[in-house]
């Protein structure tokens, strides 16, 4: 059985890493909500495999992780009520196309059209770039694009206990109908193989960093995608707008 100890540690794990003001100080009085959530989650949504228990739990690296779980589902449970911030970078915090330029000598796709400002795509597969590439160049409601190489965009993130980087695979200025001077910024990571490493990153990007960006509201509207099957990509870009917009017709509808 999970004990009350492990509730505690998570709690204050969860509070000391992400229920700060903006001074940097705790919140301690959200402690006793943190403790309940933390207590549901450990008997609700863990579970223990084969010569595995529960004190397991209390090393760092899991600790972290269970923190890390706990936060996320508290913010994708909130129904947009939780008024995320973005932490911007002191310097650089606008990227640009403008100053990449790079030699490799790894497979590229050389752009046919304008709408990306960088010569060639940069693969790191075999071809699942380059197919996503030409997905992105052929579908009319891409107005610009660009493969995510030596631009300086990446989204911080941990697992289990460590900071990390993500660079997502490509950035898509889309017009999805609000007009070419409100075009949607959309995210677009080509997915491999499932591993605890990629959940992490498309967790913390859809769920933490994408709603901090469109809170802060002066870096346009932003949305993130995961492609499977980038021979595919034109129908899955298609129907996450719909989806969007099935969405925000609904908000609106419920004032």
């Amino acid at each position: 059985m999970v004990n009350s100890h492990q509730g505690w540690s998570f709690a204050i794990t969860s509070l000391e890493k992400y229920f700060r003001d903006d001074a940097g100080n705790d919140k301690p009085w959200l402690f006793p909500q943190l403790l309940g959530i933390a207590k549901r989650w450990l008997a609700e949504c863990v579970t223990l495999k084969d010569n595995t228990f529960p004190q397991l739990l209390l090393l760092i690296q899991f600790a972290h992780d269970a923190a890390d779980r706990i936060y996320k589902a508290i913010v994708t449970s909130t129904d947009g009520t939780v008024a995320l911030k973005p932490i911007l970078r002191p310097y650089d915090t606008l990227g640009s196309t403008r100053q990449v330029d790079f030699d490799t000598i790894r497979p590229v796709y050389a752009t046919n059209t304008e709408k990306c400002h960088i010569s060639h795509v940069v693969a790191d597969t075999d071809s699942w770039e380059q197919k996503m590439a030409e997905a992105l160049e052929d579908l009319p409601e891409v107005v610009r694009y660009v493969k995510n190489d030596h631009l300086g965009f990446a989204i911080p993130y941990t697992l289990n206990g460590v900071e990390r980087n993500y660079l997502p695979d490509f950035i898509a200025c889309l017009d999805d109908g609000h007009g070419p001077d409100d075009l949607l910024n959309l995210i677009v990571e080509v997915t491999g193989e499932k591993k605890k490493d990629k959940a992490a990153k498309v967790a913390t990007a859809r769920t933490l960093w994408v709603p901090a960006i469109n809170h802060h509201g002066g870096f346009g509207r932003w949305a993130y995608i995961e492609i499977a099957d980038p021979w595919d990509a034109q129908n899955l870009v298609r129907g996450f707008l719909r989806q969007a917009h099935a969405e925000s017709i609904k908000e609106v509808a419920h004032g």
